[in-house]
């Protein structure tokens, strides 16, 4: 790979899941069973968070993902505007397992959320992997999240 030569490409934001009448009713019979039940206990904050949470959730199932754009540099990866320079990047991982979808995982210096997964192209890979390399980034195997497979299989 050419040094001055930049990867880009672009993905979801996340996997657009297509959610039926029937999620969304089994959201509110949820959210309104919980959140009765805490008014009958007097938990009348846990109830209201319920509600809230409850909208948020719905709102954020009809949203529709925003495509995002991912460079590889010389200065470092390019999430959309915001750049993680190689030195700030800890280490990373190229889940190119046939049975998984492609993800580049980055651990970040940040403080909040520091683990960054992002889909890549299966024929992009291993091209990320030697950018990564070649620029002493250390490599970490990395697994996804059980919380994000949980999350899967309830439809988010």
């Amino acid at each position: 790979m050419d040094s001055n030569k930049n990867l880009e490409w672009t993905a979801l934001e996340y996997e657009e899941k297509e959610r039926g009448n029937d999620w969304f009713w089994t959201l509110g019979i949820i959210i309104t069973a919980s959140s009765i039940t805490s008014f009958i206990y007097q938990n009348y904050f846990f109830g209201i968070f319920l509600i809230i949470g409850g909208i948020l959730l719905g709102t954020f199932a009809i949203k529709k993902p925003d495509l995002v754009f991912y460079e590889l540099n010389e200065k470092g990866l390019k999430i959309k505007s915001r750049l993680y320079p190689y030195e700030n990047i800890n280490s990373f991982w190229v889940q190119k397992d046939e049975n998984l979808k492609p993800l580049l995982f980055i651990k970040s210096e940040r403080q909040f959320i520091p683990m960054i997964s992002m889909p890549i192209k299966k024929e992009n890979a291993e091209e990320i992997r030697n950018l990564m390399l070649k620029n002493n980034v250390p490599e970490e195997e990395v697994k996804e999240h059980i919380s994000e497979k949980i999350m899967e299989s309830l439809g988010f």
